[in-house]
């Protein structure tokens, strides 16, 4: 593999009018579906974090998983998974969070992640927000310090990450699309 700068955006596949007319929706499965494109992926957020002191690398339902754990077997840190309410055994906490037409709720178990624990929290992508700050508060209730809030794509016009930047984390995307 070379060393010249990699651009992720020409190989995001845009889909206009799905789920909903009005929205374009930003695919990362062209992003997985090539195994050149996929370990470049996989790379850029690794050299972004290999230095860091973090004890886990923390990964949203569904997508944040697949970027999340290999994220977390390259810098040889635990995986820590939070999921749609009611999917974890054992001890967990829960946050509601809104969506466009209504509510949901995420969660997260409390058994390995420690007080002082640093984490990077990774997701595929950020739109409103809701999902990525609903998991910063979970991580707070437990006292986990967040490096940073990071994801393949943001979508700065829809105000997700001005959110978690209010919520006081660092946010990084390697690459942003205007409008929704």
């Amino acid at each position: 593999m070379n060393n010249e700068p990699f651009d992720l955006t020409n190989h995001i596949r845009s889909v206009p009018g799905w789920p909903e007319p009005h929205v374009v929706f930003r695919d990362i499965c062209s992003l997985l579906e090539d195994k050149v494109v996929f370990r470049k992926l996989i790379d850029m957020f690794v050299h972004r974090y290999i230095t860091a002191e973090i004890d886990a690398v923390v990964g949203i339902d569904a997508r944040g998983f697949i970027i999340g754990a290999p994220l977390a077997y390259e810098l040889n840190v635990g995986f820590i998974p939070v999921r749609k309410i009611g999917k974890l055994p054992g001890n967990t906490i829960s946050e509601p969070y809104s969506l466009e037409y209504g509510q949901a709720e995420i969660e997260i178990q409390t058994g390995w992640l420690k007080k002082g624990h640093t984490v990077v929290l990774v997701d595929d992508l950020i739109a409103t927000g809701g999902t990525m700050v609903a998991a910063i508060k979970l991580l707070n209730r437990i006292g986990i310090d967040i490096l940073e809030a990071s994801a393949i794509i943001d979508l700065p016009d829809l105000g997700g990450s001005r959110k978690i930047l209010e919520q006081g984390i660092s946010v990084h995307a390697f690459c942003h699309f205007d409008g929704e």
